[in-house]
């Protein structure tokens, strides 16, 4: 088992560079230029197709990332063949990650995981603080995740998530036990550079499981607030999976797997809102809890994702011949004779009859670069999502 270097779990505006293979920058060294302003309608169209592929895809990732950050971070183990949480623990590095609880300001039903991007837990990439309230079945969870750029002291993005959990059963930590199955809304808001710049909401509703293995569905909605300013436009996605699986594997990591089915959105700056319904108990999900509204719809999709977690940490996502609108498909492999801090970890191709429309390279947190084949033209991804 290789051990991963890099968490998944949450976001950073560290900007990796597009370079060929062997890099191994972790963001924040490389700036990727914007792309140029103007161009045909065919250059845009085609910066379209790109930013709405990477963000369909962007949004699955994210979610099911999300989803296995509420149950298995840097705070699990395996004991007794069963992935759990440890009951506390004094912050002793563990192959790159560090966990608290309390958290290490002392807070009263709290936790802290702290991830880097060495395993010598040197350099630190990510710091998760949970506050939780646990009332009977039910648990609201405040979830803060402040993002560091390798070699930098300074939070360049920071994530704040509002939990809700019913009808479930939790640990003294506050983590929910996944065996009994549960319910799981929440609310999110990624600020990059103290800017509100991605709005995503999404639910989970995990069925009681058994031998390590779980059937879950899911839903989300999610746009870019800020926009993508040299198209003058912006982006959002929502959809969700009707059926999937979490499965503990023998050596203690995680796989999700789902077939992810959807609909992409482009509209004006400022067009789109997030729509909030009732929570859902039960899978199917016939009426989504979040639903997007605003903006015209591009097209439908429909992503197999496979997506593999160690101790919180991305370490294989693969996708192969996701059907998109307009007959584009997209496959997506990660790459293992790099670590995962590397830009090119993780790459994917979209396809329409054989001839390539873009290429994107992320790292395991899904930051890197988005090319458009034909321009030429590049797009920052950050948290797997376009964002300038």
């Amino acid at each position: 088992m290789r051990t991963p270097l890099l968490l998944a779990l949450a976001t950073t505006f560290a900007l990796t560079a597009c370079g060929g293979g062997g890099g191994t920058s972790g963001g924040g060294n490389n700036p990727v230029p914007n792309p140029p302003s103007g161009g045909n309608v065919s250059s845009q169209s085609q910066s379209e197709t790109a930013i709405t592929v990477a963000n369909s895809l962007g949004d699955p990732v994210k979610n099911i990332t999300n989803f296995n950050s509420t149950v298995s971070g840097a705070s699990m183990v395996m004991r007794r063949g069963q992935l759990v949480a440890m009951a506390g623990s004094s912050g002793q590095c563990n192959s790159g990650s560090e966990f608290f609880a309390p958290d290490k300001n002392n807070d009263p039903n709290s936790t802290e995981e702290q991830y880097f991007y060495d395993s010598g837990c040197t350099e630190l990439a990510r710091d998760i603080v949970r506050i939780f309230n646990v009332s009977g079945t039910s648990e609201t969870v405040n979830r803060t995740e402040k993002q560091y750029a390798i070699n930098n002291a300074t939070p360049t993005a920071q994530r704040t998530t509002m939990v809700s959990f019913i009808n479930g059963s939790y640990n003294a930590n506050g983590f929910p036990n996944v065996a009994n199955g549960f319910d799981r809304s929440a609310t999110s808001e990624l600020d990059i550079s103290g800017s509100k710049t991605m709005l995503n909401d999404d639910e989970l509703v995990m069925t009681a499981g058994s031998n390590g293995v779980n059937a879950y569905c899911s839903d989300a909605a999610g746009y870019n607030a800020t926009g993508i300013a040299s198209l003058n436009e912006t982006f959002g996605n929502q959809g969700g999976a009707s059926s999937g699986t979490r499965t503990v594997n023998s050596d203690g990591s995680v796989t999700w797997q789902s077939t992810n089915s959807g609909t992409a959105y482009k509209g004006a700056i400022g067009s789109f809102a997030i729509n909030i319904g009732a929570a859902n108990t039960a899978c199917p999900i016939a009426t989504p809890e979040y639903s997007l509204s605003g903006g015209t719809a591009t097209g439908t999709y429909s992503i197999p994702v496979t997506v593999t977690f160690n101790h919180g940490l991305l370490t294989n996502l693969t996708v192969t011949n996701a059907q998109l609108a307009n007959g584009n498909t997209l496959n997506v492999t990660t790459n293992s004779g790099v670590q995962p801090q590397n830009s090119q970890f993780i790459t994917g191709t979209v396809s329409n009859n054989g001839t390539q429309i873009s290429t994107f390279a992320v790292d395991a947190f899904g930051d890197g670069t988005l090319t458009v084949t034909s321009s030429g033209a590049q797009y920052v991804m950050s948290d797997w999502h376009v964002v300038k």
